[in-house]
């Protein structure tokens, strides 16, 4: 569909700016990846927090394009060309412009793209796909293209998981867009529906009061983890699949207690999914994560589990009755982080900064 823009007529003196916030993955996690999804549908619980993607456009004359990645401290320069050849060089980021250009556009664009994520890659928390979301929101602000938010959402994933081949789910990009706790279902065909929860403020309150974020110093490549989850699913491994259906059925269990205020279930519905989730593939938990698992429950945590595709990154526990502070001292001598956050409710903000005002 060929679109006329308005933001054609670029003013060179405009600033456009995008955030999209990062995801805890509370239940469910890997019934969003097909084949599984697709053959048995799938159910996510998730919360985005107040750590984010951060996109920066400036407007450009010159022919070129700069990407900058600011936490990386990556960055390429290129002749604007209606597509950026992938080299291995912040191609999440050339894998955008080419579907805004292809799509949009329909002609060469010359800029400077800033980017900036406030937690490591790999980390679990949906870094990739999230910057994936605030990029084209701030693609979309810039060319006024009418975007809502299945259709952020949708781009994001074909982007990566289609257009780049990367191996993952769909959960992050529908979570960074939408923001909020959230109840999400996928089905086949890449039919998602998001379901907003209303919970009680008490209740967020009381989770962050109870929740220690826990960064364990390492990331993974999440997509070899998925590979093999994708390889138990379609090779039909029996434990594997079970373990699936029963971490489904949890976020069923979980969205209840969260809708209800019965947070006391909360570490127990935690715990009992770690030990479904580590069922699904073997690279998903090791000797490192399970000593810190350990020692946070022998501390007072009821319960916890790594967010997302496991093997390392972030980590979170469920500490209720004053057990926090006990938590977090036993966690000091593996020398991780402890991440302080909040739960947000807004998803992917885009702004304009009109630097003669």
């Amino acid at each position: 569909m060929l679109i006329i823009f308005a933001a054609q007529l670029i003013c060179f003196c405009m600033i456009i700016r995008s955030r999209a916030p990062l995801r805890l993955g509370l239940a469910g996690g890997g019934t969003d990846v097909s084949p599984y999804s697709d053959e048995y549908g799938g159910n996510i619980l998730n919360a985005t927090i107040s750590l984010y993607a951060y996109a920066t456009i400036i407007p450009r004359s010159d022919g070129k394009i700069k990407l900058i990645s600011e936490d990386r401290e990556e960055s390429v320069e290129v002749e604007s060309a209606e597509s950026l050849e992938f080299d291995g060089k912040l191609d999440l980021l050339k894998g955008v412009y080419n579907r805004v250009v292809k799509q949009y556009a329909k002609k060469p664009l010359s800029f400077e793209l800033h980017t900036f994520v406030d937690a490591p890659a790999g980390s679990g928390l949906g870094t990739s796909s999230t910057l994936v979301v605030a990029i084209i929101g701030a693609f979309a602000e810039w060319l006024e293209i009418p975007l809502g938010e299945y259709d952020i959402a949708k781009m994001a994933y074909e982007i990566e998981r289609v257009e780049m081949g990367m191996s993952g789910g769909k959960q992050d990009q529908y979570a960074a867009t939408f923001g909020g706790f959230n109840f999400m279902e996928f089905y086949a065909d890449d039919k998602v529906v998001v379901n907003p929860l209303r919970i009680k403020q008490t209740s967020i309150l009381e989770l962050e009061s109870n929740i220690v974020l826990y960064y364990t110093g390492t990331s993974r490549l999440s997509s070899k983890i998925i590979d093999a989850q994708i390889k138990n699913a379609t090779s039909g491994v029996k434990k594997s699949v079970e373990a699936m259906h029963r971490l489904k059925n949890q976020a069923i269990q979980m969205k209840e207690a969260l809708l209800l205020g019965k947070l006391n279930k909360l570490g127990e519905n935690l715990h009992e999914g770690w030990e479904f989730k580590k069922q699904m593939t073997k690279q998903i938990s090791n000797p490192m994560i399970d000593e810190i698992y350990d020692a946070a429950r022998n501390a007072g945590c009821t319960g916890g589990k790594i967010s997302g595709a496991g093997g390392g990154g972030f980590m979170f526990f469920y500490c209720p009755e004053n057990t926090k502070q006990k938590v977090i001292n036993a966690l000091k001598p593996f020398g991780g982080l402890i991440k302080q956050f909040n739960f947000v409710e807004d998803g992917v903000t885009t702004w304009k900064i009109d630097e003669n005002d």
